[in-house]
């Protein structure tokens, strides 16, 4: 018994002031979620800032290139992408964890009594497939996103037409906040329980892949508009951060996401009239 536990004064009646073991165990994975998005966020605003520092390709039509899709001197294709892929991966992990942890805890609420003596892990499994998902996607948008650096640095015409296509690309996020597509994968999202889940590796990770999928879809439209403002930018990564949060943890999801949209079809149709006013 532990010295925190208490007899009454008749020495019949336990009366336990020790924390229950699964209260214990809830405060424990809190603790390693907010270590772990300290420490992401701390990373992503050290490396937004070492871009800052190198500086940014002015382009045809009054625009910045970012350095992340940019290679440095000596530095072979797979470097580049590896370096950048490390970045990625500690970016979504500071912006994706608010949200995937009310996630975490229903996977550990519905699977707790059937796998309690390796809870952790099988929790751990499901954060590790969750961001496998995203560093595929990764994987996928550094080639594509230096192809069109490259493409933009050799065509200086096709680059004056960045800001407008930029202009289109955040309207258009901002539109599919309304769709049913949307809303489908956002109640995915925000309704992972995990019911019916065995206690067991195998089912920790297809239950991660799964969330990790649906919310790639959620957050395609979202994380376009970070990638084509700057995929390091401090600011866009803090505004996109706080409206993927707020759709997954307000009351009312679905009224939250049209609201973000709202904001962001508007957005969309400032920098469009910019970009057309600018000619």
């Amino acid at each position: 018994m532990s010295a925190m536990c208490l007899l009454t004064t008749d020495g019949d009646a336990l009366i336990d002031a020790c924390p229950a073991p699964g209260r214990v165990r809830e405060r424990s994975f809190f603790a390693v979620v907010c270590l772990l998005f300290i420490v992401s966020t701390a990373r992503t605003i050290v490396c937004g800032e070492s871009m800052s520092a190198m500086g940014a390709m002015s382009m045809p039509g009054g625009w910045t290139m970012s350095m992340a899709w940019m290679r440095m001197p000596g530095q072979t294709w797979f470097a580049a992408a590896g370096s950048f892929l490390g970045m990625w991966l500690v970016m979504m992990m500071a912006m994706m964890l608010p949200s995937l942890a009310p996630m975490l805890l229903r996977y550990r609420q519905a699977v707790g009594s059937k796998g309690r003596a390796r809870l952790g892990r099988r929790t751990a499994l499901v954060g590790l497939a969750y961001f496998l998902v995203w560093a595929a996607c990764g994987l996928a948008v550094f080639p594509l996103g230096t192809a069109l650096a490259t493409t933009e640095m050799q065509q200086p015409v096709l680059a004056r037409f960045v800001p407008l296509a930029v202009a289109v690309v955040v309207l258009i996020a901002g539109v599919l906040q309304f769709t049913a597509w949307k809303t489908h994968h956002l109640l995915h999202c925000r309704d992972a329980r995990g019911g019916g889940l065995a206690a067991d590796g195998g089912a920790a990770l297809r239950h991660g892949l799964q969330l990790g999928i649906h919310c790639c879809y959620c957050c395609a439209n979202l994380t376009a508009i970070l990638l084509v403002t700057g995929v390091m930018d401090l600011r866009a990564m803090g505004m996109v951060t706080a409206a993927i949060t707020i759709e997954r943890l307000a009351p009312a999801g679905k009224r939250a996401a049209q609201a973000i949209g709202a904001v962001v079809v508007g957005a969309g149709l400032f920098l469009l009239a910019r970009t057309v006013a600018l000619g």
